[in-house]
């Protein structure tokens, strides 16, 4: 319904994420539509999801990024002119200059044109070969010159936020990478120097060189006239066939200059608390505006501004913008990250709580006043367990509590409590949400992750808040006297812990009985393959047969790992990491026969990548004539048990670490379990195997073994903790026997021992009474359950080979069972790898 009045004029100049936000919110709020809008993009595409940009390269596309809705794009609400620029404002008669020389009347104009990336005066910077990390364009061109033939190197010049994120693109692009940064650690000005030399230590770890405290003195071109190298100030020489620039962002503030506005002095067009510019009906938001004289480089204050913009333009009393509070958390190269309030402050007038795990990698600093022991900021890295309350505290939404001190320890000994977050405290940083925001929607009958996404925004950009929204969610939902649902899916009323039991207890043997007795429908890809693997767990059965067939993921469907290209890779069993070499010779020799790609794995193992559907059997029988079996790389199982040389070689070993992981591997290979499982044995307390960072992890000392359980070193790293100490050989197999039934009985679907542990009531007490004391009595159950499957076990490889019938299912392509596709290959460091 209209207000009565004519609709006045509102010109967005810039599609980025912001000026897109703006176009939304107004949308949202101007129900009698006084507005009409008009956007000014210079990209030809519209506003795509920046924050995300290096998912490109991990497939998402243009469309998967996208940040208007169809509806805006085909409708008459918004009207987009994409690929043009403004060149000027004629502030005094309310008209912009487009570049084509269209005139575009306006009664208000929101200047969002961001910011554009420096790059540094560096003599060779404009060679052929050296680019920018800003848009989808600029990732094009990256991956153009990247995957031309020869070219297997790559430089970012800058170690900051999107420095890392450059080097992970070129990661993923099969490039060996260096990274340039004049400061002597990584993004120094949020995380300071622990948690800036920590971070190096994870991106070094990731296999990216860092070269930081030096600076560029010139690029120096090849024979081609390409970029070939970097020479730097300390004399070093760094060959490379790629330069992405990222050493930092300067406001796109040329239509202000261009328009007679007022920008600062180092840039920025200069806005007061309203956002408004000093010539009549010019505002501006985002990168490219000066607020009390900063720049904000993130995303969520230029929603802040956005939203703040909108609500003046429609009436809001709620129209100031106060400033940002610039507290983040981010991954980078799948490392989490996290600052807020006075992250970096040092000096006389702080004290400081700091947590330093090298092993893990895990930095944790609380900045606190020196005379009232406030909190004021902090630095996390490796394990950002807390932000979310330690931000909120820094800002005044929450109380201090009295055991500051031990929120400075990772979840994996102090789990926050995500439910007594304040409301005002923010819980998705990308979008601005707040722990209010989302109380109200879950108020409103929002009961499901999606729903809240919905109806918030939180978790739709980053991702890196969900856990935290899906802890609140079921903390809320249980508060309000809600039951929450532990239903497996729509097809299965049972969570998978209680289907486990059901199965079990019936003894079912396939898909169909368990589906008639206790479910509904056809099953979905949630609960077909959980059941799939519930029946690998208690029968041990071959997998492909019967009906268990249609329940495997691509993955076991074909016993092998599907790689990006459509081939397969093969990774045979390396029981302790110990090869003969005979072994490794018939390994070498498969790689060479059948043109695959070869490396050794972190879990020491040897991989083989490459091989088409057709060429498994063959390949897998020349594995299996070299004495290996199956490493089950592709289930949800024990994938390794990683040893150090323990006392037959090393001066330091106090047991024979290698014999016990062959042991241990050997027990257990095969065992399909809620998500895969990864082990260690260590020879001494130097812990060369890393067995604190596994699902199950042995130590030796000299009186035993050290049984640590529940580590993680993936995604979430976690800490194992100590189990028991000196274990005679016979009662270290008999606890690890009893852990791993019990966890398999009762975690969830796809749930990892660390987060299943986190969630055990009663904690590591209740797991030793349940493992020495038998206090649940089922003891003797989890130890039958255990010797069935070792009684049971069976290389399903082995049992492919051997069977005509088997092998009928490899086969690429069923009505012409001898073709097979040609992937498309080039050659980088000498082997054949994805084009």
């Amino acid at each position: 319904m209209s207000s009565g009045r004519p609709p006045r004029h509102l010109l967005v100049v810039g599609n980025g994420m912001v000026g897109q936000r703006l176009v939304d919110e107004l949308v949202a709020a101007d129900v009698d539509q006084d507005w009409t809008i008009t956007v000014v993009g210079e990209e030809s595409r519209p506003a795509y999801d920046r924050v995300a940009l290096s998912s490109w390269f991990d497939g998402r596309t243009e469309l998967d990024l996208r940040l208007v809705s169809e509806t805006l794009l085909d409708g008459d609400r918004v009207a987009y002119r994409l690929g043009h620029t403004v060149d000027r404002l004629d502030t005094e008669n309310g008209v912009a200059h487009l570049d084509d020389g269209t005139e575009l009347r306006y009664d208000e104009v929101v200047i969002a044109t961001g910011s554009s990336p420096f790059v540094p005066p560096i003599p060779g910077h404009e060679l052929p070969g050296t680019f920018v990390y800003r848009t989808l364009d600029d990732l094009e061109a990256i991956k153009a010159w990247a995957e031309a033939d020869g070219r297997r190197s790559g430089i970012v010049v800058g170690g900051g936020l999107l420095g890392l994120e450059a080097a992970n693109a070129l990661l993923n692009l099969g490039l060996e990478v260096d990274v340039v940064e004049m400061a002597p650690f990584p993004m120094p000005q949020q995380l300071g120097e622990g948690g800036g030399r920590m971070l190096a230590r994870w991106v070094e770890s990731l296999g990216v060189r860092l070269h930081c405290g030096v600076t560029s003195d010139e690029f120096v071109a090849g024979d081609d006239g390409n970029v070939a190298a970097l020479r730097l100030a300390d004399g070093r020489e760094l060959t490379t066939d790629l330069v992405v620039f990222s050493a930092g962002v300067r406001p796109r503030d040329q239509l202000a200059r261009a328009s007679g506005i007022e920008v600062g002095e180092r840039g920025g067009i200069v806005v007061d608390d309203a956002l408004r510019t000093p010539q009549p009906n010019v505002s501006a938001i985002g990168e490219v505006a000066l607020h009390r004289g900063r720049v904000y480089g993130l995303v969520a204050p230029g929603y802040e501004m956005a939203r703040a913009v909108a609500r003046r333009l429609t009436g809001s009393d709620e129209s100031s913008y106060e400033g940002s509070d610039l507290s983040t958390k981010l991954k980078l190269l799948g490392v989490d990250v996290a600052c807020f309030g006075a992250a970096n402050a040092a000096g006389e007038a702080v004290d400081e709580i700091v947590y330093h795990d090298p092993v893990n990698k895990i930095f944790r600093r609380l900045v606190l006043d020196v005379d009232t022991g406030a909190l004021l900021g902090g630095a996390l890295v490796g394990d950002i367990s807390g932000y979310e309350l330690l931000t909120a505290i820094t800002l005044g939404q929450a109380v201090q509590p009295d055991d500051l001190p031990a929120y400075v320890l990772p979840a994996s000994v102090r789990p926050p409590d995500e439910g007594a977050l304040p409301d005002g405290a923010q819980l998705c940083s990308c979008n601005a949400v707040s722990v209010g925001t989302i109380r109200e929607a879950i108020g409103d009958g929002c009961s499901t992750l999606g729903e809240l996404k919905d109806s918030t925004c939180a978790g739709t950009s980053c991702g890196g808040c969900v856990p935290a929204l899906t802890s609140l969610l079921k903390t809320e939902l249980a508060a309000s006297g809600i039951e929450v649902s532990k239903a497996l899916c729509e097809h299965f009323d049972h969570s998978r812990q209680e289907l486990f039991d059901l199965v079990r207890f019936h003894r079912y043997t396939t898909w169909a009985d368990v589906l008639a007795n206790h479910g509904r429908g056809n099953g979905c890809e949630i609960c077909r393959p959980t059941v799939g693997s519930i029946l690998a767990s208690l029968s041990n059965g071959y997998i492909l047969d019967g009906d268990q067939v249609t329940l495997q993921d691509t993955n076991d469907l074909h016993l092998a790992n599907m790689q990006r290209d459509g081939t397969y890779s093969v990774v045979p069993r390396v029981p302790g990491g110990e090869i003969t070499p005979d072994q490794l010779i018939a390994l070498g020799q498969i790689a060479k026969d059948f043109d695959l790609y070869t490396k050794i794995t972190g879990g020491q193992r040897i991989d083989l990548f490459g091989a088409r559907l057709g060429d498994l059997p063959t390949i897998w029988q020349r594995v299996i004539d070299a004495g290996m079996e199956s490493g089950h790389a592709y289930g949800k199982s024990l994938r390794t048990v990683k040893s150090c040389v323990g006392s037959t070689w090393c001066r330091y070993g106090v047991q024979d670490s290698v014999g016990m992981a062959i042991l241990v591997e050997q027990r257990y290979r095969g065992l399909r379990s809620p998500h895969k499982i990864k082990m260690a044995v260590s020879g001494c307390t130097r812990e060369c195997a890393e067995a604190q960072s596994k699902d199950v992890g042995v130590i030796a000392t000299e009186h035993g073994w050290n049984l640590y359980v529940c580590g993680n070193g993936g995604r979430s790293p976690r800490h194992a903790d100590l189990l028991a100490g000196d274990l005679t050989d016979e009662q270290l197999i008999r606890a690890i026997d009893r852990f791993l039934m019990f966890y398999i009985r009762t975690a969830d679907r796809l749930q990892r021992t660390s987060s299943w542990f986190e969630e055990l009531d009663g904690g590591l007490d209740h797991l030793r009474a349940v493992v020495f004391d038998d206090v649940l009595g089922i003891a003797d159950e989890l130890e039958d359950d255990m010797q069935r499957h070792i009684d049971t076990y069976e290389c399903e490889w082995k049992a492919t080979l051997d069977d005509p019938e088997r092998l009928a299912h490899f086969v690429e392509f069923v009505n012409a069972p001898d073709a097979a596709s040609t992937p498309t290959r080039v050659e980088v460091r000498g082997q054949r790898v994805p084009a």
